[in-house]
């Protein structure tokens, strides 16, 4: 059972603590990733979005239309950065469209 400690800290480095120490930023960021995408791509895109995964520093995103698939593929670089902008850290490194 986990002791008790007197001293006060805030629930957000009581929260950031919970989370390093069961090691779950990793689903975090797999979340977090997941609502950047749907944010900044809008409806249009992600009504051709059937999946998305993050692996490591890889970002797998499952597209239904191959005309879709190629017109992002342009843009892949851009997709990139204003993702990790949102999520304020550099976390996606690739994009494959599949």
């Amino acid at each position: 059972m986990a002791r008790r400690n007197n001293d006060h800290i805030s629930i957000n480095d009581a929260l950031k603590d919970f989370i390093e120490e069961h090691k779950l930023q990793s689903g975090i960021d797999k979340i977090e990733v997941r609502d950047a995408w749907k944010n900044l791509m809008g409806s249009g895109v992600n009504n051709y979005t059937s999946d998305i995964q993050l692996k490591q520093t890889t970002l797998y995103v499952n597209l239904t239309s191959s005309v879709l698939r190629e017109e992002l593929s342009y843009g892949k670089e851009k997709i990139i950065k204003m993702i990790n902008e949102e999520l304020g850290k550099e976390l996606v490194k690739t994009l494959i469209l599949r």
